[in-house]
């Protein structure tokens, strides 16, 4: 679940659009708040055998700090740092692009919460694997990637940008081979484990990501084509473990030759 500390409404006019190998979205991470996710949507999630991780994104380190603070009391079993958004303080610029602003928001969000800590990293930075250090020393549990890659869609014939805000978050099979770059790097960077996402639409791919270094994986824009991708994921992992005789799915983590 992804959420604020108020809630938000997200971006107005058109803010999804299909492109030949995924979507673009500006969604602006529309959200219910994090005191109406306590309320209603923990308990409604906790009637299912699954874990729980609290998404949290802030215009400022402060209400970064702010979420963490209230999460650290409530029965969610990880945070997940979402540093891709603007920072308000440093003139709109993304938390997670400057190193130095990154090592400040995972140090402090790391003392504000006892709490299992993934961080989610931003393929748009100069060198990814600086970022993945710094976040690892400040303390985090896990680091999840990538986040979206930014892109762009014009109607031809309107001569305008499909989303009204212009350019959004691309992510779907289009944006795969960065995101397993990106994980490879990662992996031989940090020892912590990585939650691999990007482009995921069949079990091959999921077995690609753990073979670039992924832990676990997380599959977003391929439900929108198939809702029930995910479990036709595990039956495809299930068969490869056992072609090659994988006696654990660990064995797979980064075992490339």
């Amino acid at each position: 679940m992804l959420f604020r500390s108020e809630p938000r409404k997200g971006n107005e006019g058109k803010r999804i659009a299909e492109t030949s190998m995924g979507m673009i979205n500006s969604v602006g991470l529309q959200n219910p708040g994090v005191h109406e996710f306590i309320r209603h949507e923990i308990p409604f999630l906790r009637r299912y055998d699954l874990k729980i991780i609290a998404n949290i994104n802030g215009n400022t380190i402060e209400e970064y700090c702010e979420m963490a603070k209230i999460l650290d009391q409530e029965d969610v079993d990880s945070i997940e740092l979402n540093i891709s958004c603007p920072n308000v303080k440093n003139g709109g610029l993304a938390f997670g692009t400057n190193p130095k602003v990154v090592q400040e928001v995972v140090a402090k969000v790391r003392k504000s919460t006892s709490k299992h800590l993934i961080v989610k990293l931003s393929p748009n930075v100069t060198d990814i694997k600086e970022i993945a250090h710094i976040v690892e020393a400040e303390g985090a549990n896990c680091i999840s990637m990538i986040n979206t890659v930014t892109g762009m869609a014009i109607d031809i014939h309107a001569r305008k940008t499909v989303l009204k805000r212009g350019s959004g978050g691309l992510s779907g099979p289009a944006i795969k081979p960065i995101a397993i770059k990106l994980v490879h790097d990662v992996f031989h960077t940090v020892k912590i484990p990585i939650l691999g996402m990007g482009g995921i639409m069949s079990g091959d791919d999921v077995v690609e990501f753990m073979l670039a270094g992924a832990s676990a994986v997380a599959i977003g824009t391929g439900n929108f084509v198939n809702p029930v991708l995910p479990q036709l994921t595990l039956e495809k992992l299930q068969e490869y473990l056992e072609r090659y005789k994988y006696q654990s799915v660990r064995q797979l983590v980064g075992d490339l030759v």
